[in-house]
């Protein structure tokens, strides 16, 4: 036991006192490494009977907590060798503060002394992924998961890799293959209903948006994106709820408002359509497509003059922007309209095209063009090991 054991050995004493003060993690590696290296064998042994017994690497995980973005450590030693497990923490800290330079040789130093460490392996993907060097952070997950088959958060970021470089299939089994191992990783529900959609399975991407906000019901963009494809498979009432429901977590949402109101106005719910697009402009009086829905429902609600002023906003939006294109096309819906405004009263199309863009067809009656924003794949910072 520690109470039958007397330490009269400074640098043991020194360690004793930093442990009772709960001190900085530089401090605890400091001493660590003065220890290791220049103690005899017999007081290492004694400082690790310390360490064990007073569960000393419990409160070096309790203060690497203290900074922003950082995980937990193991709560035991995260490798048997004493030098590698400094470097590593060393890592750990370096990393958390934004010093990948340093915490890229750390983990490397960690590495040199204990080849099986996978959480460095895994730690430097993500590295390497924030200056996004690719194809170096995807050797280092396939590292990671050759060290330990079972590191759910290796497999994670491996499917991140692959979906950003377009290996959409790749990244899906990698998704997968993460959440058969921890099936409780939210954004690995959600990057797998992303790569899913993209894919056209829009079923399988439902039930992984689904699954990924009943573990977590505060992500908007799950809902965002939920809404999205239920949309796409013509589920229309609960498409406007998951829009609500994003919106009731973001409520800056302005692509959010502009499809509710796409949805209401195709559905011959034209007045509320019309108070939801003013929402969205609300929120971004730079929305060419949202001026452009709005003067659309405004004309097929029979208001031309209203539909001419804003499809005219819409116009000079587009060419602000850069997009002659679509300004010309408007221009030719507004000819269309001045042509044809005293010859017919026009109905809303009751079908919804979800590309549809301004055309020039015989036909003035336009639906309205709805705005897919898929949020882009979330990425996590790594815990110091799988089990976290």
């Amino acid at each position: 036991m520690v109470g039958t054991l007397t330490y009269k050995d400074p640098t043991i004493s020194i360690g004793m006192a930093l442990m009772s003060k709960k001190s900085q993690p530089e401090q605890w590696l400091h001493w660590l490494f003065q220890v290791r290296f220049h103690r005899s064998p017999v007081q290492q042994e004694s400082l690790l009977r310390l360490l064990f017994a007073s569960s000393a690497f419990l409160v070096l995980a309790a203060t690497i907590t203290n900074f922003p973005g950082s995980r937990l450590l193991a709560e035991t030693a995260i490798s048997q060798n004493l030098e590698a497990a400094s470097f590593f923490q060393q890592g750990v800290t370096r990393y958390n503060r934004q010093d990948l330079q340093g915490a890229e040789y750390a983990f490397r130093q960690a590495l040199q002394r204990d080849p099986s460490l996978g959480a460095a392996r895994n730690y430097l993907g993500n590295i390497f992924m924030e200056q996004n060097r690719l194809d170096v952070a995807l050797q280092e997950y396939a590292e990671a998961i050759k060290v330990n088959p079972n590191f759910s958060e290796a497999y994670y970021n491996l499917g991140l890799v692959l979906h950003r470089q377009g290996e959409k299939e790749a990244a899906i089994t990698a998704y997968r293959q993460s959440l058969v191992i921890d099936s409780t990783r939210v954004a690995a529900f959600y990057n797998l209903g992303l790569a899913l959609y993209e894919q056209g399975q829009v079923e399988e991407a439902i039930a992984a948006y689904q699954k990924a906000i009943n573990l977590d019901s505060s992500n908007a963009n799950a809902y965002f994106n939920l809404a999205i494809a239920l949309q796409q498979q013509g589920q229309i009432e609960p498409a406007i709820a998951s829009y609500r429901q994003a919106l009731q977590l973001d409520p800056k949402n302005a692509t959010a408002y502009n499809n509710i109101a796409n949805l209401l106005a195709i559905h011959g719910q034209a007045s509320e359509a019309i108070s939801v697009y003013r929402q969205a402009i609300r929120l971004n009086p730079k929305n060419a497509s949202v001026y452009y829905n709005l003067g659309v429902t405004l004309y097929n609600q029979g208001d031309i003059n209203k539909a001419s002023g804003v499809l005219k906003r819409a116009h000079n939006e587009y060419r602000e922007q850069g997009n002659i294109e679509q300004a010309e096309k408007i221009e030719q819906l507004m000819q269309q309209i001045a042509q044809k405004s005293g010859q017919q009263q026009p109905q809303a199309s009751k079908t919804a095209t979800p590309s549809q863009t301004p055309d020039n067809t015989s036909n003035v009656v336009q639906t309205p063009e709805p705005q897919t924003q898929n949020q882009p794949e979330t990425s996590t910072k790594t815990p110091a090991n799988p089990g976290q």
